[in-house]
């Protein structure tokens, strides 16, 4: 079986139409591979559309403000990913003189571009012959060769990849990469896969094996960490509130929020006064408060579960310069916040 024209056969046939797919523009490209990363094509696709009419070039991505930035990217998730883009557009733009690499070499140079992203980008622009890996393909390439090494190893990445590069079709790079993603992502699907109708199947060592649900195996992620958050919405008597950026690196950083206050454990209304002296916006002020969500928000990241609760603090005056609720909406928000702002009404 020749597995490279199968595949690419099956492309031709049942591609979806997107706007990236009619584009060699690098540019264009790589705006769609970052907003693409731990997103779907269905939740992607306006994001796109979206920052191609606001930044039509990587000059105009290059000079807008961060925060207009991160707005725009705002309920996607994973915003290293836009600060990212917005760097790396400044970098093309200050030093490059506005031209995008056009090879993997030096691609893979830039911020927020690892092996996946280089070989699409390198590939899908430039014609170089770089095999792309991503979960579509690892499952794709792991299912059919019934390779069982753990597809987030180091041995498992190293074998993927030399295999990937050992089948890409030499003198049609672009379309084999594009043609095994999209095999991965409509056909050979993570769960309930098409095998019945599969142009793989007589292949496939899944399939006469048994093991499609097995493949492919995964190392087991690391354990969960539960944190406790207690938004303060402070409001004075003019409707002003109080919002502060998360400036340190880690969850959200350049987002805006609430004033924070993480507890050990979920808080009960009785216990709230008590801990609300560790807050430096509260200890030294007088207020009523109310609590908004009885039952925790439980907001889940990769690797931490926010059991949130948002505290409804009213004062005659703010403990420092606020804004107004009604400009509160103009900032780029976390989900979880920008769900609470929906509403509540201010």
């Amino acid at each position: 079986m020749n597995f490279s024209k199968n595949v690419i056969n099956w492309y031709s046939d049942n591609k979806r139409d997107l706007p990236w797919r009619r584009t060699i523009n690098p540019y264009y490209i790589w705006l769609s591979e970052i907003i693409l990363q731990q997103t779907q094509v269905k939740q992607g696709l306006p994001y796109y559309e979206s920052f191609v009419k606001a930044f039509p070039t990587v000059f105009d991505l290059a000079k807008s403000d961060e925060q207009n930035v991160l707005k725009l990217w705002q309920g996607l998730g994973y915003y290293s990913r836009a600060r990212n883009l917005h760097y790396t557009a400044k970098h093309i733009v200050n030093e490059l003189d506005g031209i995008f690499p056009d090879n993997y070499n030096e691609i893979i140079k830039l911020k927020g571009i690892g092996d996946y992203t280089a070989s699409a980008i390198s590939s899908i622009a430039f014609g170089e012959v770089a095999a792309v890996v991503d979960g579509n393909v690892y499952r794709v390439l792991s299912r059919f060769y019934g390779i069982e090494t753990p597809i987030n190893s180091t041995k498992g990445i190293k074998e993927f990849k030399a295999l990937a590069t050992k089948l890409i079709d030499q003198k049609q790079p672009a379309l084999f990469n594009q043609a095994i993603m999209e095999f991965g992502a409509q056909q050979c699907k993570p769960k309930n896969p098409y095998c019945i109708v599969c142009p793989l199947q007589s292949g496939c060592l899944a399939f006469q094996k048994n093991k499609i649900s097995e493949l492919p195996v995964k190392l087991k992620k690391l354990k969960v960490r539960n944190r406790y958050f207690n938004y303060l919405v402070i409001i004075d008597a003019k409707k002003n509130t109080i919002i502060e950026q998360r400036t340190q690196k880690g969850i959200w950083q350049n987002l805006y929020q609430f004033p924070l206050l993480e507890t050990e454990k979920s808080i009960a209304i009785s216990e709230f006064k008590a801990s609300s002296s560790e807050s430096e916006f509260l200890k030294n002020l007088d207020f009523e408060f109310s609590l908004y969500n009885e039952k925790d928000v439980v907001h889940k990241l990769s690797h931490q579960h926010l059991h949130t609760k948002f505290w409804i603090i009213e004062v005659n005056y703010l403990p420092e310069e606020g804004i107004s609720t009604d400009k509160i909406k103009d900032y780029p928000v976390p989900t979880l916040i920008s769900e609470f702002i929906s509403k509540f009404k201010f």
